[in-house]
């Protein structure tokens, strides 16, 4: 048989350092033929000056799976992530995104330009941005007020705000936002379809609020799994409890996901205090919840505190999903 037939298609809908750290470790996996959706979403730093100078897609979660996917991870990450110091008018921006910026106006699209930096690099696997069309996410906060751009989303000011009751996409041009059509032939073809770990706001809403893509994962036969943030995030997901995570994701999609992946290892003590500081807390799991009763939970030290960040390892995360792949596989 054609091993090429026998691969498991993995997508994975995400953006940001959790995208990242969950294709590092699937990049490993041959058996797997691996599909990144990203949100378009971004509009800090280098990415939102080239958004906002040149009108260009934000480059940043792109670049990030990009690398991610590379076999040369290692070295053209220090490379692509280096910012520029002496011009002006590079000052701030990055190598990888001003490559990728290049790419995409001289090829004349920007998927075309994603396409032609995976090939530079080597990558094992597509990614692919969730629209092309040019937008602004907003949120909607309890007290009726809003917030404008993925990054004042991200980094609320002060000690207080409201909670987030919603976000949506504003085009830019358009009168509407379309999915990159791509992106639901790469759904309707998956078996697995990974959702997270990320931002829940700000990374992994945006993808799902295009129009089509829920419509296109309630449609999917694909297993459809949610990897759990390790800590909460002020402005965003404060006080969340695991359940909450879920129930706000499920409300979006319309759909109950098929598993939901979850770190049970906490934190040392003075990493937790570290973190409280900024309102950030671990993510637990209430088991006398009775929304909990009949959910499948695969439950595994997913850990990585390198760096004195909270974050999930890469390696244990993929081996944890290639098991529960292979739990599968025996029970058919």
């Amino acid at each position: 048989m054609d091993a090429k037939k026998t691969k498991k298609k993995v997508l994975t809908i995400g953006g940001g350092s959790g995208q990242y750290a969950l294709l590092s470790g699937l990049r490993e996996l041959e058996h797997l033929e691996i599909t990144a959706v990203v949100s378009m979403a971004d509009s800090g730093g280098s990415t939102g000056r080239l958004r906002d100078e040149l009108g260009i897609l934000p480059p940043g979660d792109v670049l990030k799976c990009i690398l991610a996917l590379s076999p040369h991870q290692d070295i053209t990450r220090r490379i692509f992530l280096k910012k520029f110091r002496s011009d002006r008018r590079l000052r701030g921006h990055n190598a990888g995104n001003m490559l990728l910026t290049m790419l995409s106006r001289y090829t004349g699209s920007f998927p075309s330009g994603v396409q032609a930096l995976a090939e530079i690099l080597e990558t094992r696997g597509r990614t692919l941005p969730v629209t092309i069309d040019r937008a602004t996410l907003v949120a909607e906060l309890t007290d009726g007020s809003h917030i404008y751009g993925e990054t004042a989303i991200d980094v609320p000011r002060g000690n207080q705000r409201e909670k987030i009751r919603d976000v949506f996409l504003v085009p830019h041009h358009n009168d509407h936002i379309s999915v990159f059509p791509p992106v639901i032939d790469a759904i309707n073809a998956a078996d697995y379809i990974i959702i997270g770990p990320g931002d829940l706001f700000t990374s992994i809403i945006p993808n799902l609020i295009v129009p089509g893509v829920t419509e296109a994962l309630r449609d999917t036969s694909a297993h459809t799994l949610y990897t759990l943030n390790i800590m909460t995030k002020f402005g965003e997901t404060h006080n969340f409890m695991a359940i909450d995570f879920v129930l706000k994701l499920e409300e979006i999609l319309q759909h109950r996901v098929d598993g939901i992946i979850y770190n049970n290892q906490k934190p040392a003590p003075d990493l937790i205090a570290r973190y409280s500081k900024q309102k950030a807390e671990f993510v637990k799991i209430d088991p006398d919840n009775e929304h909990w009763k009949d959910r499948k939970i695969f439950a595994a030290d997913l850990l990585d505190t390198s760096g004195g960040i909270v974050r999930h390892d890469s390696f244990k995360l993929a081996k944890l999903l290639d098991e529960i792949f292979a739990a599968d596989e025996k029970g058919k």
